[in-house]
Formats: structure tokens, C-alpha cells, sequence
């Protein structure tokens, strides 16, 4: 959709189903190509002759890494895409581009910090999130790469989010179908024919985002964008990079509470089953990871629908594109449900032929996923409050079913169930976290109940401010 130097005024008055598939359809393929995209590199690095299974182990333990590197890039970039939506619908032009090129200075900042310090303690970090002597050359092989590569990574995420933001789903979408495309083109070459392993895969995956990056900065360049770069030198305005900051922080912490707990899972399930456990959670976890970057497509199609309308106080349409996300997110985990306890199995076999791993990742998926259909409209209401601005709430649920239910659920299981006990942590803490959130998202409804379309929102405790000056 080409862009002019109007605001997307049909988030506004065009029916939430129309925008909601509208922006939600392109969300939705884009996260479930990213989604594919971590798969690739799994799928190969499973079928490198002679290592595959523990090349799987030694991937699998570098998650809580990776999801630490995500976590300060949706501490920046979702906040910044949060404040692009609302400010878009205030008409707010000169506070949105000033919003841009905070996102680009503080992804640099963050990314370059992050890089060095976990470059020079690599061995040691890898250690303590369960490599063992068997696995730690593996890991160290591909986050070396990655980690060199990570300023790539983060400004590709951070301007992939702004361009759906800016009312551009499609390209976004694209951007990310390219970067998938071209990984699987890059990987085989890289791992089998150039012969590099598990370190050819961390190559293409940085290639691929660079040229992403490349086509996202000529984007923003563009005189006939609403959101644009400014000229001169990209200096931050802390004002607006508190605001970023602030909103941001509820998926920053869910994604630093997963690194931590993944950190817990990996050393209960080296404990109670060795190097193959970590290898099948990381197929089990890879395959669920699909189906929730569905249900994250769409909040992502439900993120600039929600805040726009917040900011234009049309609290009717905030509230409908909420149910009308929830009921599509139950209905994509109830097929997950079913998927993964019909036919577990074949899904398992994509990522490896060793029978041993496959023996436990299928037990483990069965185990993870009996009360996954309550997943979906628990993400959907932890990213509403996200994109309403009520950080408190969403930092608290974001925490939460993995840090509050779930590690101390990772530690008692396991002594009763042994290594099925680790997967059986997850449906209890599912069914933890979903009550919560209920009794939170009927508390916001009976709030937005007293209020009519165009009263000002003092009642829900937004911290959206207009950063006009």
C-alpha cells in the first residue's frame, strides 16, 4: 500500500472485520514465515551427517540467548510502534518521525552493548543455560555469528514492526516472506556445499536480514511517507525514548522471563534426561512456536487497529477489534491442539531421524499441549493492555504463567514425573496464567463500560502521552 502524507484515517471508520483481516492476514504470514525461518535453520542443522542430533542440542541451548537479544529488541521496538499508531491517530506527524528515529539510535545502542559483553563471556553464558562439553562448541559456532550480526537484527525487527505500524502490513509481510525465501535458498549452500555446519546457518540468517534492512532504510527515505527520516544526525529525544521505553517494557520482560526460564528448562531437562531431552524440547518448542507466532500475527494486525482508535478515543472499536482477536486466536490453538495430539509424530520426523530424539520430542509435544486451546485469548488480552499503554497490567501477565507459575511448577513436577514432568510444567501454568488473566480482562471491560466514544481515558490508566512539543 503506498503511503501518502495522510494519516491511515480507515483504522478510524472502516469495520474492524475489513481491518482485521486487512492487517492481520499480512501479520499472520509474516510471523508464520518467521516462524518457518527458525525452522529452516533446525531442519538442516538436524540432517548435518553424523552431529545433527547434537547440533540440534547445541541450537537449542542458545534460546535463552536469543530470546535475551529479542527481549531489548521489543523493549525498543514495540514500544516504538505502539506510540506510532496512537500518534498517527492524534495526527501527529513530527512526534512520529521523531518516534522512527529514536527507534533507529536506541536499537544501534542496544544491539552494539549487547553484542560485546555476551561476545567476550560467551563460554561461560552458554554453560549456565545448559551447554554441555558435547553441545558448547555447537552453540558457540552459531551465536558467535549471530551475535556479530546482532544491530542487523535488531533494526530489522524494530523497522519491520514500524512499517505495519505506519499502516504498510503488506511490505512488512514481504519483507519478512524474503528473508525466509532467501534462507532457505542460503542454507543448504552454506551448511552442506561450502561445508561450514551450524555456523553457515548463523551466515545466512544474518545475510538475509542485512538485505531486509537494506530495502527498510530505502523505505524510510521516501518523501511520500507519512513516516519518514528525518534529516541530520539521528540524536534521541529521551522524552519520547521514555515514553518507547515504558510501554515497551511488558514484552521486554516476557521475553527476559523466557530467557530465564528456558535457562531452568534446559537444566532440568539435562538433569533428567541428557543432551537428546534439550534437542527435543527444542523440536517441540520450534513446532509450538509456529502456531503462537499465528496468534502473535494476530496482534500484530490488532496492535495499530486498537491504538489508533485508543488515541482517537473510539473506545466502541477498541473493544471489538478485542473479542473479534480473541475468538480468531482460540480458533487457530484449537487446531493446534489437535495437530499436535493427532499427529505429533510427523511433525517430529521434519527435524530428525534419530529415533532416541524423536522418542522423547514426540512424548514431550503430547505432554506440553493438552490445554493449549486456552492459549490464544491470553496473548490476544496481554498484548491489548500492551497496546492501550497500560503497562503495569501487561508487565504482570507477561510475568505472570512463566515466572510465577511455571519455574516453580519446572522444579516439583519433575520429582514425581521425572523428564515428562518438565513438559507437564506448561499445561499447568497455561491453566494458572488463563484464570488471571480473566479476572483482568473483565476489571478493563467494566472500566470501558463507563466510558462513551470520545471521553478522555483517565479511568484506564494509560500512560500514551501526545509528544507534540
Amino acid at each position: 500500500m503506498t503511503q501518502s502524507n495522510s494519516a491511515p484515517v480507515e483504522l478510524g471508520s472502516e469495520s474492524i472485520g475489513k481491518l482485521l483481516k486487512k492487517y492481520a492476514v499480512p501479520g499472520i504470514i509474516a510471523m508464520t514465515a518467521s516462524s518457518l525461518y527458525n525452522m529452516v535453520d533446525s531442519i538442516f542443522i538436524g540432517h548435518i551427517p553424523g552431529v545433527g542430533s547434537l547440533a540440534l542440542s547445541g541450537l537449542a541451548v542458545t534460546f535463552p540467548l536469543m530470546n535475551l537479544s529479542a527481549a531489548l529488541g521489543t523493549l525498543v521496538g514495540v514500544g516504538a510502534a505502539t506510540l506510532v499508531s496512537v500518534l498517527l491517530g492524534q495526527k501527529n506527524y513530527k512526534s512520529a518521525n521523531k518516534v522512527l528515529a529514536n527507534d533507529i539510535s536506541l536499537n544501534c545502542i542496544t544491539g552494539l552493548v549487547f553484542s560485546v559483553l555476551c561476545l567476550i563471556y560467551i563460554n561461560p553464558i552458554l554453560r549456565f543455560f545448559g551447554a554441555s562439553p558435547n553441545t558448547i562448541g555447537f552453540a558457540r559456532e552459531y551465536m558467535q555469528v549471530i551475535l556479530i550480526g546482532n544491530i542487523v537484527t535488531h533494526l530489522y525487527f524494530g523497522l519491520n514492526n514500524l512499517i505495519r505500524a505506519s499502516g504498510n502490513p503488506r511490505l512488512a509481510m514481504r519483507l519478512t516472506l524474503f528473508t525466509v525465501i532467501s534462507n532457505t535458498i542460503l542454507d543448504p549452500i552454506f551448511i552442506f556445499v561450502l561445508g561450514l555446519g551450524i555456523r553457515g546457518a548463523a551466515i545466512a540468517t544474518v545475510l538475509c536480514q542485512t538485505m531486509a534492512l537494506c530495502i527498510e532504510m530505502w523505505y524510510f527515505t521516501r518523501k511520500d511517507n507519512i513516516l519518514r527520516l528525518p534529516k541530520g544526525i539521528l540524536a534521541l529525544d529521551w522524552r519520547i525514548a521514555k515514553d518507547s521505553l515504558a510501554i515497551g517494557m511488558g514484552p521486554f520482560l516476557m521475553n527476559s522471563a523466557s530467557c530465564v526460564v528456558t535457562m531452568f528448562i534446559n537444566q532440568q531437562l539435562l538433569k533428567y534426561g541428557g543432551d537428546l531431552a534439550i534437542g527435543a524440547y527444542g523440536i517441540a518448542n520450534r513446532i509450538n512456536f509456529m502456531f503462537i507466532m499465528i496468534v502473535m500475527g494476530f496482534n500484530q494486525g490488532m496492535q495499530p487497529i486498537a491504538g489508533y482508535n485508543f488515541g482517537a478515543l473510539k473506545y466502541s472499536r477498541v473493544k471489538k477489534v478485542f473479542k473479534l482477536t480473541a475468538l480468531w486466536a482460540t480458533g487457530i490453538c484449537v487446531f493446534w491442539f489437535l495437530a499436535s495430539e493427532l499427529f505429533p509424530r510427523a511433525m517430529v520426523g521434519i527435524f530428525t531421524n534419530d529415533p532416541g530424539l524423536k522418542e522423547i520430542a514426540d512424548k514431550g509435544l503430547k505432554a506440553m499441549n493438552p490445554v493449549v486451546f486456552l492459549v490464544g485469548w491470553q496473548m490476544v488480552s496481554t498484548n491489548f493492555f500492551q497496546s492501550l499503554g497500560m503497562v503495569g497490567k501487561s508487565i504482570f501477565l507477561s510475568l505472570s504463567r512463566q515466572l510465577l507459575f511455571l519455574v516453580p511448577l519446572l522444579y516439583i513436577l519433575p520429582k514425581f514425573f521425572g523428564i515428562q514432568g518438565v513438559f507437564y510444567s506448561f499445561p499447568a501454568s497455561d491453566i494458572l496464567a488463563c484464570v488471571t488473566t480473566l479476572f483482568m480482562i473483565i476489571g478493563l471491560f467494566r472500566k470501558f463500560g463507563k466510558l462513551k466514544d470520545g471521553d478522555e481515558p483517565t479511568i484506564l490508566g494509560s500512560q500514551i502521552k501526545n509528544n507534540s512539543q
